[in-house]
Protein backbone atom coordinates (compact mmCIF):
# COMPACT_ATOMS: atom_id res chain seq x y z
CA UNK A 1 0.00 0.00 0.00
CA UNK A 2 3.07 1.99 1.14
CA UNK A 3 3.96 1.47 -2.61
CA UNK A 4 1.71 2.45 -4.25
CA UNK A 5 1.06 5.91 -2.38
CA UNK A 6 4.41 6.76 -3.29
CA UNK A 7 4.57 5.84 -6.54
CA UNK A 8 0.70 7.69 -7.18
CA UNK A 9 2.54 10.80 -5.77
CA UNK A 10 5.58 10.68 -7.59
CA UNK A 11 3.20 10.15 -10.54
CA UNK A 12 1.80 13.22 -9.54
CA UNK A 13 4.66 15.73 -8.95
CA UNK A 14 6.00 14.64 -12.31
CA UNK A 15 3.01 15.30 -14.42
CA UNK A 16 3.08 18.58 -12.48
CA UNK A 17 6.61 19.14 -13.87
CA UNK A 18 5.54 18.41 -17.53
CA UNK A 19 2.36 20.37 -17.05
CA UNK A 20 3.74 24.00 -15.86
CA UNK A 21 7.13 23.49 -18.11
CA UNK A 22 7.31 25.70 -21.05
CA UNK A 23 6.69 23.83 -24.59
CA UNK A 24 9.67 25.76 -26.42
CA UNK A 25 6.90 26.38 -29.14
CA UNK A 26 6.29 29.84 -28.58
CA UNK A 27 6.82 32.26 -26.51
CA UNK A 28 5.43 35.05 -24.67
CA UNK A 29 6.47 38.45 -25.36
CA UNK A 30 5.01 41.62 -24.22
CA UNK A 31 5.84 45.33 -24.83
CA UNK A 32 7.07 47.44 -22.01
CA UNK A 33 7.85 50.81 -22.78
CA UNK A 34 10.18 53.64 -20.71
CA UNK A 35 10.33 57.08 -21.85
CA UNK A 36 13.65 58.69 -20.36
CA UNK A 37 14.50 61.72 -19.60
CA UNK A 38 18.11 63.68 -20.10
CA UNK A 39 19.58 65.20 -17.87
CA UNK A 40 21.40 67.79 -19.83
CA UNK A 41 19.37 67.92 -23.12
CA UNK A 42 21.20 69.56 -26.17
CA UNK A 43 17.86 70.76 -27.31
CA UNK A 44 14.32 70.70 -26.39
CA UNK A 45 13.27 67.42 -29.07
CA UNK A 46 16.63 65.80 -27.44
CA UNK A 47 15.30 66.06 -23.58
CA UNK A 48 13.46 62.29 -23.65
CA UNK A 49 13.82 59.34 -25.71
CA UNK A 50 11.48 55.95 -25.71
CA UNK A 51 12.33 52.33 -25.45
CA UNK A 52 10.44 50.03 -25.53
CA UNK A 53 12.00 46.53 -24.41
CA UNK A 54 10.48 43.00 -25.40
CA UNK A 55 10.05 41.38 -22.30
CA UNK A 56 9.72 37.53 -21.78
CA UNK A 57 7.65 35.43 -20.15
CA UNK A 58 6.60 32.01 -19.99
CA UNK A 59 9.96 30.37 -19.21
CA UNK A 60 11.87 30.59 -16.20
CA UNK A 61 15.32 30.09 -15.11
CA UNK A 62 18.53 30.19 -17.09
CA UNK A 63 16.65 29.71 -20.35
CA UNK A 64 14.42 33.13 -19.57
CA UNK A 65 17.79 34.93 -18.82
CA UNK A 66 19.39 33.71 -22.45
CA UNK A 67 16.28 34.75 -24.20
CA UNK A 68 16.25 38.11 -22.80
CA UNK A 69 19.71 38.69 -23.31
CA UNK A 70 19.44 37.28 -26.85
CA UNK A 71 16.71 39.68 -27.91
CA UNK A 72 18.09 42.54 -25.68
CA UNK A 73 18.78 46.25 -27.44
CA UNK A 74 22.34 45.96 -25.95
CA UNK A 75 23.02 42.41 -27.71
CA UNK A 76 21.18 43.03 -30.92
CA UNK A 77 22.36 46.88 -31.50
CA UNK A 78 25.13 47.31 -28.83
CA UNK A 79 22.67 50.04 -27.47
CA UNK A 80 23.37 50.96 -23.82
CA UNK A 81 20.66 53.68 -22.07
CA UNK A 82 23.53 55.13 -20.33
CA UNK A 83 25.07 56.23 -23.48
CA UNK A 84 22.46 58.17 -24.21
CA UNK A 85 22.36 59.93 -20.74
CA UNK A 86 25.19 62.09 -21.31
CA UNK A 87 26.67 64.09 -24.02
CA UNK A 88 26.03 61.54 -26.61
CA UNK A 89 22.48 62.25 -27.48
CA UNK A 90 21.01 60.99 -30.65
CA UNK A 91 17.77 57.75 -29.64
CA UNK A 92 14.73 59.06 -30.20
CA UNK A 93 13.06 55.44 -29.86
CA UNK A 94 13.45 52.01 -29.80
CA UNK A 95 11.38 48.92 -30.87
CA UNK A 96 10.95 45.63 -32.10
CA UNK A 97 8.17 43.78 -33.74
CA UNK A 98 7.88 39.72 -33.51
CA UNK A 99 7.78 38.69 -37.18
CA UNK A 100 6.87 34.91 -36.16
CA UNK A 101 7.06 33.00 -33.14
CA UNK A 102 5.99 29.34 -33.63
CA UNK A 103 7.40 26.13 -33.78
CA UNK A 104 10.03 26.67 -31.53
CA UNK A 105 11.74 29.74 -33.84
CA UNK A 106 11.12 32.94 -33.09
CA UNK A 107 11.74 35.99 -35.55
CA UNK A 108 12.12 39.60 -34.21
CA UNK A 109 13.05 42.81 -35.66
CA UNK A 110 15.09 45.36 -33.08
CA UNK A 111 15.26 48.97 -34.12
CA UNK A 112 16.72 52.37 -33.50
CA UNK A 113 15.31 55.84 -34.84
CA UNK A 114 17.23 59.35 -33.76
CA UNK A 115 18.91 62.02 -35.61
CA UNK A 116 22.18 63.75 -36.05
CA UNK A 117 22.18 65.69 -39.03
CA UNK A 118 19.50 63.84 -40.58
CA UNK A 119 16.72 61.51 -38.75
CA UNK A 120 18.05 57.51 -39.58
CA UNK A 121 16.66 54.31 -38.77
CA UNK A 122 19.32 51.37 -37.72
CA UNK A 123 17.88 48.00 -37.16
CA UNK A 124 18.60 43.95 -37.51
CA UNK A 125 16.53 40.15 -37.67
CA UNK A 126 16.99 37.73 -35.78
CA UNK A 127 16.48 34.31 -35.34
CA UNK A 128 16.17 32.56 -32.00
CA UNK A 129 16.22 29.10 -30.83
CA UNK A 130 13.49 28.75 -28.11
CA UNK A 131 14.84 25.29 -26.70
CA UNK A 132 18.40 27.30 -26.32
CA UNK A 133 17.51 30.62 -26.25
CA UNK A 134 20.21 31.79 -28.47
CA UNK A 135 20.59 33.33 -31.49
CA UNK A 136 21.09 31.20 -34.75
CA UNK A 137 24.05 32.02 -36.98
CA UNK A 138 23.61 31.47 -40.44
CA UNK A 139 26.12 28.26 -40.88
CA UNK A 140 24.02 26.83 -38.02
CA UNK A 141 20.98 26.38 -40.14
CA UNK A 142 22.13 26.56 -43.56
CA UNK A 143 24.35 24.59 -45.93
CA UNK A 144 26.42 25.23 -49.01
CA UNK A 145 25.86 29.25 -48.18
CA UNK A 146 28.51 30.24 -51.21
CA UNK A 147 25.41 28.67 -53.63
CA UNK A 148 22.94 30.05 -51.37
CA UNK A 149 24.52 33.59 -52.32
CA UNK A 150 24.49 32.75 -55.63
CA UNK A 151 21.32 32.38 -55.83
CA UNK A 152 20.54 35.57 -53.81
CA UNK A 153 23.00 37.11 -56.53
CA UNK A 154 20.20 36.32 -59.21
CA UNK A 155 17.72 37.94 -56.94
CA UNK A 156 20.17 41.01 -56.08
CA UNK A 157 20.75 41.41 -59.60
CA UNK A 158 16.58 41.96 -60.83
CA UNK A 159 16.44 44.00 -57.65
CA UNK A 160 18.67 46.54 -59.08
CA UNK A 161 17.39 46.13 -62.85
CA UNK A 162 14.35 46.75 -61.96
CA UNK A 163 15.65 49.69 -59.58
CA UNK A 164 17.21 51.74 -62.47
CA UNK A 165 14.13 51.39 -64.43
CA UNK A 166 12.48 53.19 -61.50
CA UNK A 167 14.62 55.59 -61.08
CA UNK A 168 15.18 56.63 -65.17
CA UNK A 169 11.35 56.81 -64.95
CA UNK A 170 11.57 59.44 -61.70
CA UNK A 171 11.89 63.19 -63.29
CA UNK A 172 13.41 64.00 -59.73
CA UNK A 173 16.30 61.62 -60.20
CA UNK A 174 16.40 60.90 -64.35
CA UNK A 175 20.17 61.83 -64.40
CA UNK A 176 21.63 60.48 -61.44
CA UNK A 177 24.40 58.02 -62.47
CA UNK A 178 23.23 54.76 -61.69
CA UNK A 179 25.90 52.75 -62.09
CA UNK A 180 27.85 55.21 -59.64
CA UNK A 181 24.74 54.14 -57.25
CA UNK A 182 25.18 50.20 -57.72
CA UNK A 183 29.04 50.34 -57.77
CA UNK A 184 29.38 48.37 -54.82
CA UNK A 185 26.27 46.59 -54.50
CA UNK A 186 27.50 42.63 -53.95
CA UNK A 187 25.31 40.34 -51.67
CA UNK A 188 28.00 37.97 -49.93
CA UNK A 189 28.59 35.59 -47.15
CA UNK A 190 28.28 38.13 -44.49
CA UNK A 191 25.07 39.70 -45.85
CA UNK A 192 23.25 36.59 -44.57
CA UNK A 193 23.32 37.75 -41.30
CA UNK A 194 20.17 39.41 -40.34
CA UNK A 195 17.68 36.96 -42.10
CA UNK A 196 14.04 36.21 -41.14
CA UNK A 197 11.55 33.44 -41.16
CA UNK A 198 7.96 32.83 -41.59
CA UNK A 199 5.48 30.34 -43.09
CA UNK A 200 6.23 31.12 -46.35
CA UNK A 201 9.95 31.49 -46.38
CA UNK A 202 13.10 33.01 -45.65
CA UNK A 203 13.95 36.84 -46.00
CA UNK A 204 17.09 38.40 -46.68
CA UNK A 205 18.14 42.22 -46.29
CA UNK A 206 20.97 44.59 -48.25
CA UNK A 207 21.15 47.77 -47.50
CA UNK A 208 22.99 49.59 -50.79
CA UNK A 209 23.84 52.72 -48.85
CA UNK A 210 22.98 55.44 -50.76
CA UNK A 211 23.25 59.00 -49.73
CA UNK A 212 20.59 60.42 -47.63
CA UNK A 213 19.74 62.11 -50.59
CA UNK A 214 18.63 59.76 -52.55
CA UNK A 215 16.94 57.62 -50.00
CA UNK A 216 13.51 57.35 -50.83
CA UNK A 217 14.67 55.65 -54.34
CA UNK A 218 17.06 53.08 -52.81
CA UNK A 219 15.55 50.00 -53.37
CA UNK A 220 14.00 47.58 -50.59
CA UNK A 221 16.63 45.07 -50.86
CA UNK A 222 14.39 42.38 -49.20
CA UNK A 223 15.15 39.10 -50.72
CA UNK A 224 12.54 35.83 -50.18
CA UNK A 225 12.70 32.73 -50.89
CA UNK A 226 10.15 30.19 -50.07
CA UNK A 227 10.59 27.19 -48.34
CA UNK A 228 11.10 25.34 -51.33
CA UNK A 229 13.54 27.14 -52.88
CA UNK A 230 15.16 27.51 -50.09
CA UNK A 231 15.28 23.85 -49.58
CA UNK A 232 18.60 22.57 -50.68
CA UNK A 233 20.49 25.04 -48.47
CA UNK A 234 18.81 23.97 -45.67
CA UNK A 235 21.04 21.71 -43.03
CA UNK A 236 18.12 18.97 -41.99
CA UNK A 237 19.41 18.51 -38.51
CA UNK A 238 19.07 22.31 -37.73
CA UNK A 239 16.40 24.81 -36.24
CA UNK A 240 15.07 25.11 -39.94
CA UNK A 241 15.04 21.75 -41.00
CA UNK A 242 11.38 20.88 -40.15
CA UNK A 243 9.83 23.68 -42.48
CA UNK A 244 11.62 21.82 -45.39
CA UNK A 245 10.48 18.14 -44.74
Amino acid sequence: MKKNICFSFGLVVLLTIFASAPSAQSLRIASKKVTYTRPKPSSDFKKTFTVNYPKVSGVRGNLAKKLAYSISYQKVLNFRVADELGEYQWLEEADFSVGYNKKGVLSIYLSMTGTAAHQTTVGKNIVVDLKTGKQVKPSVVFTNLSGLVAKLKEIQNQDITEGIKIIKADPDFSNENTVELFKFADFKILNLDGFSVNDDGVSFVYDYGFPYILRTIEPGGNYFLSWREIKPFIKRPGLLGKFVR
